[in-house]
């Protein structure tokens, strides 16, 4: 009896994503001309969880004429920043049987514009991606060049962003398949960036597995040493690539329906909160993204639940 009952349970999850899919989420990623009203930010894509790409939404932002390589070296080159160096470009991603996370090397803004550019050498993959405000903290300098904040998205919400990060980074950095707690406003400055994205919906079909986590130590001679972090819980993460799945050890993510769209200099992602991202970019890419936290009510108790009933099903 208690097994027929969670094979039913196990059959409607299964059912789930593709019933949620033909009811709200779009075959591609929409696109708008212009940037919303705050009524028909919240109202047509934040309320129904739905991403879309933004053009226009930047053209008043000097950053887009200005942020040149030449430029940032100029303006911000002698500035320290928290920048991520990993032998293969994954940070904060699973690596064999650990959840690797990146060394954090201090290093000149224009020292890492010379690595990116091929004026110098340094072990690893480089990538400025610190996501705790960085652009607020370690480089204030560029501020006048855009905005602290997305006036209409803030009005929308009824809240200040958490965080303005800054992200610049080798075409070899990829950020793995994951979720977040916020809505999202991607900006690109300079190049463009691929991002393939799932709904929440999809979580039946998402494989989490828990991870001792590990840091990379970049040492003296340039290479990599791997340290557990025994003081640290283990990590559950996502193990799946989602550009080469192992579908052989993860069949059901072969019933997933993934979106991808690619970004342009100029333009904004609005990603909602919740949906599972993976992110590449194009060489020396630059973007800014906002960062405001989601409401937490009845559709992330729903969502809180869905994820609860795939751990409970055995389906992850």
């Amino acid at each position: 009896m208690a097994e027929a009952a969670l094979d039913a349970v196990r059959r409607e999850l299964r059912e789930f994503p593709a019933a949620a899919r033909e009811l709200s989420v779009p075959l591609a990623v929409p696109y708008l001309d212009e940037p919303p009203t705050p009524l028909h930010f919240y109202r047509d894509w934040v309320c129904p969880n739905r991403p879309c790409i933004i053009r226009n939404a930047l053209q008043h932002w000097p950053a887009l004429q200005k942020w040149s390589f030449p430029y940032l070296r100029a303006t911000v080159g002698s500035i320290e920043v928290s920048v991520a160096v990993t032998p293969d470009g994954y940070a904060d991603a699973v690596r064999g049987d650990r959840f690797m996370m990146p060394a954090e090397c201090r290093l000149p803004l224009s020292y890492v514009l010379d690595v990116l550019e091929g004026q110098t050498q340094h072990p690893g993959v480089l990538y400025v991606q610190k996501q705790c405000s960085n652009l607020l903290t370690e480089l204030p300098q560029l501020l006048p060049d855009l905005e602290s904040h997305v006036p209409w998205a803030s009005e929308a919400l009824g809240k200040m962003p958490d965080a303005v990060n800054f992200w610049l980074g080798d075409v070899a950095a990829v950020t793995s398949l994951h979720k977040d707690h916020y809505e999202n406003l991607y900006c690109v400055v300079s190049g463009e960036k691929h991002f393939l994205l799932h709904p929440p919906s999809d979580r039946p079909f998402i494989p989490y597995e828990l991870y001792t986590p590990a840091t990379y130590h970049l040492t003296e001679e340039g290479s990599f040493n791997v340290v557990d972090e025994e003081a640290m819980e283990k990590v559950p993460w996502i193990p799946l690539d989602p550009l080469a799945p192992d579908l052989a050890r993860y069949p059901g993510y072969g019933q997933a329906r993934a979106l991808c769209c690619t970004v342009q200099a100029g333009e904004m992602l609005y990603l909602p909160a919740l949906w599972f991202h993976h992110v590449q970019q194009s060489h020396g890419c630059i973007a800014v993204n906002y960062w405001y936290d989601m409401e937490y009510d009845l559709k992330y108790s729903y969502f809180q639940l869905l994820d609860s009933l795939t751990k409970a099903s055995g389906l992850d």
